[in-house]
């Protein structure tokens, strides 16, 4: 089965024209409640990318999330306690979020369906009761769900951290294309619409599944690094907290599941929600779950999916690319 991809004019010029924009507004003068918003922008981007990755095209709805943004998140306060530079936290705090994937991996693949979503669901749970419960031995670092502030990290700016979101953010994007556009794609898009006929024709299902979810959690542990560096602080509730895997979700069903430039229509509406409800904390995840149901029902394929049944978003594809 093979994925298609449109291609636009001109290749790579209107991309890069974008980024260097987007680059250049800390330079500029932009005010710093913009960059903020693109800041969270791009961290939510990145993660909505990689749910997209295992829900929308490789049919692993994987509850999770939380964990590998928390224990990157900790792995980074860590490394900087430690008296490393935090970039080491940042490069380690994903390659734990790998490490752990794989690992659990073992376990929650044996699952299938709704058991494969509620086993990933618990495992947040059970590193956050760890977490607050734990202690190191013969350290300054002081645990027991105390929280971390992030270390040495007074000389970056709001700039700074921005640059960082945006590298992933645009990353996070370039890789799905260029998954999609492999045979990495073709078999999970396979995998997605029967395993067991997926595996008779000779993929490696567990291997391809594998694949996917480190990838989608190492991505997932890097934006979080990036949102902590932001935040300054960690601590156990709110790092391995349900309202990661909400926004999540919340971006990729809004925008549209399964398709590729989805989580990006609906990473927008979810950074406006985030701050037009933060006023409204002890409710807000309410508020986000109920909108979350409503687009389920209302329209289960998305903003971009309805609009592209429409005949103004077939003439744009139409001139964008080369079909």
């Amino acid at each position: 089965m093979k994925v298609s991809i449109p291609r636009l004019r001109g290749g790579l010029i209107p991309a890069i024209v974008i980024i260097v924009v987007l680059a250049l507004l800390p330079v500029i003068g932009v005010p710093g409640n913009w960059l903020l918003y693109l800041l969270f922008f791009f961290i939510y981007l990145a993660m909505a990318n990689m749910w997209n990755l295992l829900a929308g095209y490789s049919g692993l709805t994987s509850l999770c999330p939380a964990a590998f943004v928390g224990l990157a998140g900790y792995t980074l306060a860590i490394i900087t306690w430690l008296g490393w530079p935090f970039y080491v936290g940042i490069i380690l705090g994903t390659i734990v979020a790998a490490l752990f994937a794989m690992l659990i991996s073992i376990p929650v693949f044996r699952l299938k369906g709704i058991y494969f979503a509620i086993g990933t669901l618990v495992v947040p749970e059970i590193l956050r009761f760890v977490f607050l419960m734990w202690r190191p031995v013969g350290s300054i670092l002081y645990g027991r769900g105390a929280g971390y502030t992030i270390k040495d990290i007074g000389d970056l700016t709001q700039a700074h951290v921005y640059w960082f979101a945006l590298v992933v953010g645009i990353a996070s994007i370039f890789l799905m294309r260029y998954i999609l556009s492999s045979k990495l794609g073709s078999g999970l898009a396979a995998i997605r619409d029967n395993d067991n006929t997926a595996a008779s024709s000779g993929i490696n299902v567990f291997n391809l599944k594998l694949y996917s979810f480190v990838i989608s959690a190492s991505v997932t542990g890097l934006a979080g690094t990036i949102f902590y560096i932001y935040q300054g602080y960690i601590e156990p509730i709110s790092a391995f907290n349900v309202r990661w895997l909400v926004t999540i979700m919340l971006a990729t069903v809004i925008g549209g599941e399964g398709i590729e430039e989805g989580p990006i229509a609906g990473t927008i509406i979810v950074v406006f929600l985030y701050f037009r409800l933060a006023r409204y904390a002890e409710v807000s995840l309410i508020i986000q779950g109920v909108i979350l149901i409503g687009v389920m029902l209302l329209a289960p394929q998305g903003i971009m999916g309805s609009l592209r049944k429409t005949r103004p978003y077939r003439s744009l594809i139409k001139l964008a690319t080369r079909r």
